[in-house]
């Protein structure tokens, strides 16, 4: 029967089975399939994938399997710029903006905290989700490895780590935004921009011992809800802080 030669780089072998996580994979076939068929067959979601090389030429998903080829997979490049290489990603996303399954709500909130654009609910299902990526153009995050082989989700990741912290520096790692870091500027219950806001135009929201001793505010227009520098505010800041101190790149 035909076979191709497969071979998976970094993080992608995480994916394959044990007996395959030295990226080395030969795959039988039948009937011709398409790179992205053969790809998912073997456990890697479609949008885990950056470039594909076959015998030594970029390649996209629909390219066709053929006997004796030989299949260079790649994950996402961090620090490199493969855009004029690459023929299976979408124009890069210079804004990320990203949607979480219903398994993500705290990292959501984290990210939200960091200043990213992020949208979630935790009654969304699969296709909603799957959808929202598409039409947004949003890099939909998750922990389910199914939902990111759906073929409309074209910008996806599977979040490894279980806690939430761990998350956040995963994420911020995977797609190099420590430097995009913008504190305490979308409301994190809507996601909506904060804006500053007078005291004296809020002043029937403050409670009565933040008057005191407080006198700046933001507050969100979208869903009125108003923001100052309390003790959520010192929790919110130390994780800040925590996140500056991780290592940019993982630790071998």
């Amino acid at each position: 029967m035909p076979q191709a030669a497969f071979r998976f780089y970094a993080e992608l072998r995480d994916f394959l089975r044990p007996d395959h996580r030295n990226g080395r994979v030969t795959y039988t076939f039948e009937r011709a399939p398409s790179v992205k068929h053969a790809i998912e067959t073997l456990g890697v979601p479609h949008t885990e994938v950056d470039l594909i090389l076959v015998n030594g030429e970029a390649a996209d998903f629909s390219r066709l399997i053929e006997d004796g080829d030989r299949v260079s997979v790649y994950p996402v490049f961090e620090s490199i710029d493969i855009g004029q290489v690459t023929r299976v990603r979408p124009k890069p996303l210079r804004e990320l903006r990203f949607v979480l399954d219903c398994h993500l709500g705290r990292l959501a909130k984290y990210l939200r905290i960091m200043g990213f654009d992020t949208l979630y609910a935790n009654r969304s299902d699969d296709e909603e989700l799957a959808g929202t990526s598409s039409r947004e153009k949003r890099v939909l995050l998750t922990m389910d490895r199914g939902l990111l082989k759906r073929s409309m989700v074209e910008r996806g990741y599977l979040v490894r780590e279980a806690l939430p912290r761990r998350q956040l520096i995963e994420v911020l790692r995977r797609f190099d935004l420590f430097g995009q870091v913008r504190p305490f500027e979308r409301c994190l219950r809507c996601n909506a921009r904060l804006e500053p806001v007078a005291k004296e135009d809020v002043l029937e929201m403050i409670p009565p011992r933040t008057r005191e001793r407080c006198d700046q505010y933001r507050w969100c227009a979208a869903c009125r809800k108003l923001y100052w520098k309390g003790s959520h505010y010192d929790r919110m800041w130390r994780l800040v802080e925590e996140v500056r101190r991780a290592p940019i790149r993982q630790e071998k």
